[in-house]
């Protein structure tokens, strides 16, 4: 996963922070202490199969830093997960909860597990054995997982209870994205995906742009794409083209309509894993193409909603001339290679950790009603949202105009500065 398409994720981190480090000046005691995972966990989880047999999986938990608050990230469950994706996502989490201004810090954990080939029995067993091994290491006030690729609600409420049966007490906010009821969030689900879009609508109208006036093609159908085409299906945009990955071909198929998809007729043929079905969406009316061919597609905006390394430099160069905008949904979509082809051909991009920061910004609203135990409304935690998204976006913005920044720089610039100050008023840098 950290060496896809030739790429390590980690490396590819460090690299971004590198270069912005020069930017800023920023000393070189700073420099390493932010280059390096302030913690990392290594773990075996043994679990007793529905065979009979036992089989030992390998498990992460990576803090980055945690100078403005408890570590806060996702859980993977990903048959190629490796030490080094979960390093770079917790990097990316510490500048993605700096740059929307919440006072966390970055963390991520996985497992190198395949959810497609567990039962659910094993995969609670797998959840239960992850939080035995970190129950001393995470907790409310220190390092709040969440779920990520291939982990739901479900995943998180048997989490949390093996949490609280350890610790002998009610601890709701040791982990975030539970269903609602048992301290989950309204919202929630929708957040990553309407966050995209809230970030979408303000590049829109910086750029003049009417929304209904665009077309979009989305590379993913899992719940971050889901939601991104939903909200701006709502602001009047059209998306013409979608893909996802076929768990049975274990290959990528795009599905395109031309006059633009059915969202509900879509999702009525989708496993819970965003994998569509080629031949009900074929009777939809869908041409099925090679998944991606996505990148290729004759549309304004590209919503990147799945694994990182999508965009690189070996399919850069087949973005279609009308493309304005790319919002990364997904974390790590684009390799530097080819941010620096978009940068040139002057498409406006909105950087993953500031549009899908509404995730995580989510994540901190449910962590605060859990540990309040006091919860709100849906409209209050999607104004709530939209206020936190839209201002993150307009502050980016407005450092990129007025330093001339491409807009990823910029987004770095003011997460990494946010950090730095963090760092050294404690007294660590």
């Amino acid at each position: 996963m950290a060496e896809t398409g030739g790429y390590n994720a980690f490396e590819m981190a460090r690299s971004q922070f590198d270069r912005i480090a020069d930017l800023i000046d920023l000393d070189q005691g700073a420099r390493d202490f932010l280059r390096t995972p302030m913690r990392e966990y290594h773990f075996t989880i043994p679990v007793r199969m529905d065979d009979g047999s036992m089989k030992v999986f390998q498990g992460f938990r990576v803090q980055h830093n945690d100078a403005r608050g408890p570590s806060k990230g996702g859980i993977r469950f990903h048959p190629q997960e490796t030490i080094d994706t979960v390093r770079a996502l917790s990097m990316w989490m510490t500048w993605k909860c700096a740059v929307v201004d919440i006072p966390l810090g970055g963390g991520k954990g996985g497992v190198i597990c395949d959810p497609h080939n567990l039962s659910m029995r094993e995969q609670e067993s797998i959840c239960r054995g992850f939080v035995r091994q970190l129950a001393r290491n995470i907790g409310p006030l220190s390092d709040v997982p969440a779920p990520d690729v291939m982990t739901n609600a479900q995943h998180m409420l048997w989490m949390l209870d093996e949490y609280e049966a350890i610790h002998g007490g009610r601890y709701p906010g040791v982990i975030t994205g539970k269903p609602v009821g048992m301290g989950g969030s309204l919202g929630r689900t929708q957040a990553t995906g309407y966050g995209v879009v809230y970030t979408l609508r303000e590049a829109l109208k910086e750029l003049d742009i009417r929304p209904a006036d665009t077309t979009a093609s989305v590379q993913g159908f899992g719940n971050v794409a889901q939601y991104a085409i939903e909200l701006y299906n709502q602001i009047g945009g059209t998306v013409v083209c979608v893909s996802c990955w076929d768990q049975k071909d274990q290959c990528p198929y795009a599905f395109r309509r031309k006059e633009g998809i059915d969202l509900e007729g879509l999702r009525s043929i989708t496993d819970p894993f965003g994998g569509i079905e080629t031949a009900k969406a074929r009777e939809q009316g869908y041409e099925v193409i090679p998944g991606d061919e996505w990148i290729e597609q004759d549309v304004d905006i590209l919503i990147p909603s799945a694994l990182e390394n999508s965009i690189t430099a070996d399919n850069v160069e087949k973005i279609g001339k009308r493309v304005k905008i790319v919002a990364e949904g997904a974390n790590g979509p684009t390799t530097p290679e080819a941010d620096n082809a978009l940068h040139a051909r002057g498409i406006h991009v909105i950087p993953d950790f500031l549009a899908n920061a509404g995730g995580v910004t989510c994540s901190y609203f449910e962590q605060v009603q859990s540990n309040m135990n006091y919860y709100w409304e849906m409209d209050e935690v999607l104004g709530k949202l939209d206020v936190k998204m839209t201002s993150a976006y307009v502050a980016v913005s407005e450092l990129a105009r007025r330093r001339d920044l491409y807009m990823r720089d910029a987004a770095y610039v003011v997460s990494i500065n946010r950090v730095v100050e963090a760092c050294r008023e404690r007294g660590w840098v």
